[in-house]
């Protein structure tokens, strides 16, 4: 037989009350927790911590590719009209289509003068000073954002923010605030961007159309990421497909800009994993979205080094 001294062992104490010996653990945490501190659970107990953490989710309703769902979809979309139609009412107050902000604001590549479009820089600030209208060539790198909340024509602000009010509480429902106005935003940009690149470099374009048109493709891919019937969406942007190119005047250039975009973009919030390489899927989505601005920005660079 062999003599042995009997292993001195200390009981596991109460993460919050320390003094407190005890065996039970929280079921979520797996601290060990005191009776002072036990909640009963579905199964077992829960500490005060975890409690709250809990109710706390449970507050949270989650959209379906992550994020807080829209309380009332309808607000974001209201206050984007709300935008559109304060610029309008600016504009057409202030001159309509000889308005100075519709110069400020519309987009153009290179810069004219407002007095004689053909007359260089120079000799324009000479002949009338003042009278120069900078293009994003000139330095200009607000326009590709502020042109799409800029309209002259009634028609034209009317039948957009229709469009606008019936595509984006439905968008929003769907993929949460945030990811709603990333994918507006960056469409509308999207589409700039293609007018630059396609269009003639001493036109001028305005309006929130390839904000709309990423909207479209935002909608048709989400719809067929949760196997949903897209005829509907097909039809729209069909009809719009044929408008655009059956009127003369409308930029096809930034609607096709404004529908890749938001396309990609979408792509990236609806296939996004929930976890991958140590990132989560809202960690992801920002990676991707923001890769897409970098890009955007590039391209709009690399037009202006390349023009004149």
């Amino acid at each position: 037989m062999t003599d042995f001294e009997p292993q001195a062992t200390t009981a596991p104490t109460c993460f919050r009350h320390p003094q407190r010996e005890t065996y039970i653990r929280c079921q979520r945490c797996d601290r060990p927790i005191c009776p002072d501190c036990m909640t009963p659970a579905a199964v077992g107990f829960q500490c005060p911590e975890c409690v709250a953490a809990g109710r706390a989710e449970a507050g949270v309703e989650r959209a379906r590719f992550g994020g807080r769902r829209s309380a009332n979809p309808q607000l974001t979309t209201g206050v984007l009209i709300a935008i559109n139609l304060a610029v309008w009412i600016l504009i057409v107050a202030t001159g309509g289509i000889a308005s100075p902000w519709l110069t400020r604001l519309a987009l153009k590549l290179g810069g004219y003068c407002l007095v004689e479009p053909r007359l260089t820089e120079q000799v324009c600030d000479q002949v009338s000073p003042g009278s120069w209208s900078d293009g994003v060539f000139n330095g200009a790198w607000w326009l590709p954002l502020t042109s799409t909340f800029t309209h002259v024509e009634v028609l034209h602000i009317g039948f957009n923010m229709f469009a606008l009010f019936v595509l984006g509480p439905q968008l929003e429902a769907l993929v949460g605030r945030a990811r709603f106005l990333t994918i507006y935003l960056l469409s509308g940009i999207g589409g700039s961007v293609a007018v630059l690149w396609l269009a003639s470099p001493y036109g001028t374009t305005v309006g929130a159309s390839g904000s709309l048109f990423g909207l479209m493709a935002a909608l048709l891919i989400v719809v067929y990421r949760l196997g949903g019937d897209a005829r509907n969406i097909l039809f729209w942007l069909g009809l719009n497909v044929v408008l655009t190119f059956s009127q003369s005047g409308i930029s096809w250039q930034g609607h096709l800009g404004g529908f890749v975009v938001g396309a990609l973009v979408t792509g990236v919030i609806a296939y996004a994993p929930r976890s991958w390489a140590g990132l989560s899927r809202t960690q992801l989505q920002i990676v991707g979205c923001a890769l897409v601005a970098i890009l955007l920005v590039a391209l709009t660079m690399l037009r202006v080094a390349t023009w004149g």
